[in-house]
């Protein structure tokens, strides 16, 4: 037991001995929040001699729940106790189970609710491209105004006009009803209806649960946070623990004001801060304070490295995209033969798609790699795939399939009724124009510019038919029906360019291609199983990266609309990236390689404002090779 408290600091052991009354313990990256979550469990139990059926420890994952509770039994020395581990969904359902005795089989599942969604915007018969995408979004803004208890009738869309919104989300609720169902953010709005409703079921829970710790507090939302303060009354023995400087999920609901806030709801709240970072190396976590530090809304705090190691933080930049990828594998060599291990090496990037060119990069030069995160295929994006039709059908394809995809892409006006063959005859199409001239000269300008991307290698064809037939201006309408902003899909069409540049033939794109997502299903099936992973340099998003660590770090594109992205227009939004490029950089244990390009994909790129931070003048000055 003494060998354990001597492991503690002095805000570690003062956070594990708080008793009674509410605490915010603010956790910094690598200073051992879950150590002070489990010994202080171990506290309340064996020091202060609480009931373990009292205590409610609450993440955010059930993998997350699951460590947690592992790593308390383990410092328990195996030992069993009835502590309730679990995440805001499975303790709240607990509550509604309990009180409505229904089973888990009321909850649908992700697979049932894409389903249903995907039959309410066929019968809509809206105009959407990337339906799946869509899909994704609507359910994220779904969870976002039961979450945050919006009301509808003001509520902003993202991915669409309102009114579209407003139909799909009552025909999704219309949808639950009839099947009998709720979905995960349901299981908030009811438990909450529940507990203001009947007095008598929350003194039992409140007498249940005398003692509740939250860890990734600055991930909760408003109705999460709402629940757990009726749990916590009358005694207030609320325990949370967090980082507001690593609160990166702001477009899931996750609203860091509430624990900034904090004290404002329990002025007699303890709090403590751990800042000694046990993971990073000095100049790693002195560039990464200095970084954060220019975020105005946030808890001060001063971190500072437990280990002795210097460590190295660089700022490479590189003058294209092909010039950064030849320096990350030169690297990443390097490191290989002063005899680190691939999975020592982790690259990060901001979103999925940037990772395509570079998988491609790693082929080439037979580095073994895994996907953390599932790694969406450039080529079966929505826009590269009209791409590929417009080669195809200049290669001779006839099918409807194929002329429906583009054929109004941009808008020729043909009507979907002239093409009910299975196989489309262009003269016979121009022919069933009437009197419309003006449909018989699009047609036939169509047809010429088929000939001339068949004249073409593939990445002169990916450019006529951007720039010459005008699928980018078509973009760039359909962008403004999905309120996007049009350089996100322009960002994959220079990916594509990117990517066949170099092949000459079309029957070499498509061995390219099917080559290509054959290695990214066997890689996400090594994913998957865990095969291979310590074996494999490990690429990320900086998202999926949140709680891991590597001894290098690689982030590649740290420019101004990816890092911070295009999307972050308000200042709230500039901090938010600013936290998760934090996120990023602290995940490095030894070794922070930080690049940017200053043309991408032919057009003039600046560096992101936060690398001008960091190469400031002061002490957490990196070096620029």
């Amino acid at each position: 037991m003494n060998n354990n408290k001597l492991s503690l600091n002095e805000s570690q052991r003062a956070a594990v001995h708080h008793t009674t009354g509410p605490a915010r313990v603010l956790a910094g990256p690598g200073s051992g929040k879950t150590l002070v979550l489990t010994h202080r469990i171990r506290h309340l139990i064996n020091e202060c001699h609480v009931n373990p059926a009292n205590i409610l420890v609450i993440t955010f994952t059930r993998a997350a729940a699951a460590e947690m509770k592992s790593r308390f039994y383990e410092l328990m020395g195996g030992a069993s106790a009835s502590v309730t581990f679990g995440t805001f969904h499975s303790v709240y359902f607990h509550i509604l189970r309990s009180a409505y005795r229904m089973g888990s089989d009321v909850i649908i599942t992700e697979e049932h609710k894409m389903s249903l969604l995907r039959e309410i915007v066929d019968k809509l018969e809206l105009d959407i491209e990337d339906e799946s995408d869509f899909i994704q979004g609507i359910i994220g803004e779904i969870s976002l105004v039961k979450g945050e208890m919006l009301d509808l009738a003001h509520y902003y869309a993202k991915n669409c006009p309102e009114e579209v919104f407003r139909s799909v989300y009552a025909s999704y609720q219309e949808a639950l009803i009839r099947e009998q169902k709720i979905d995960f953010d349901d299981i908030m709005v009811m438990c909450l209806e529940l507990l203001q409703q009947r007095p008598d079921i929350l003194a039992g829970w409140q007498k249940r649960f005398t003692y509740i710790l939250i860890d990734e507090f600055q991930d909760i939302n408003l109705i999460q946070y709402r629940i757990i303060r009726l749990l916590a009354a009358p005694q207030n023995n609320l325990f949370i623990v967090g980082d507001d400087d690593q609160s990166i999920y702001r477009f899931r609901g996750a609203k860091p004001e509430i624990m900034l806030n904090f004290t404002k709801d329990y002025p007699k709240a303890k709090e403590i801060s751990l800042t000694t970072n046990y993971r990073s190396a000095k100049k790693i976590v002195s560039a990464s304070s200095k970084v954060i530090g220019h975020n105005a809304v946030r808890l001060k705090k001063e971190l500072t490295a437990a280990s002795e190691m210097e460590g190295m933080v660089t700022v490479w930049p590189c003058l294209t995209i092909k010039e950064e990828y030849e320096h990350m594998i030169e690297r990443i060599k390097q490191y290989l033969n002063e005899g680190y291990s691939p999975g020592d090496i982790a690259i990060l990037f901001r979103t999925n798609m940037g990772q395509n060119n570079l998988v491609g990069k790693l082929m080439e030069h037979n580095l073994p790699f895994t996907m953390g995160s599932f790694l969406p295929n450039l080529f079966e994006h929505w826009a590269v795939l009209d791409i590929l039709a417009y080669m195809r059908v200049a290669y001779g394809s006839r099918e409807r399939r194929d002329i429906l995809r583009i054929i109004n892409k941009p808008n020729r006006y043909v009507s979907r009724a002239l093409l009910n063959e299975p196989f489309i005859d262009l003269d016979s199409l121009k022919d069933n124009c009437g009197d419309k001239s003006w449909m018989r000269e699009r047609l036939d300008i169509f047809e010429q510019s088929l000939a001339m991307i068949r004249r073409m290698v593939p990445y002169g064809a990916v450019r006529y038919i951007r720039k010459a037939v005008g699928y980018d201006e078509y973009v760039v309408e359909y962008a403004k029906y999905r309120r996007m902003d049009p350089k996100e899909i322009f960002g994959v069409l220079d990916e594509l360019e990117s990517a066949v540049d170099g092949i000459r033939t079309y029957p070499a794109l498509l061995k390219h291609i099917q080559a290509y997502t054959e290695t990214l299903k066997e890689k996400a099936r090594e994913s998957k199983s865990g095969e291979f992973a310590k074996d494999r340099i490990v690429i990320r998003t900086m998202h999926s990266a949140k709680g891991l660590e590597y001894p290098i770090v690689l982030l590649p594109d740290v420019n101004e609309g990816v890092v911070p992205h295009s999307r972050a227009n308000g200042e709230a939004d500039v901090e938010e990236e600013r936290r998760l490029f934090y996120v990023a950089m602290t995940r490095a244990k030894e070794r922070l390689h930080i690049f940017y390009v200053k043309e991408r994909y032919s057009q003039k790129s600046q560096c992101s404002r936060y690398v001008d931070e960091l190469l400031g003048t002061g002490e957490g000055k990196a070096s620029r090779r």
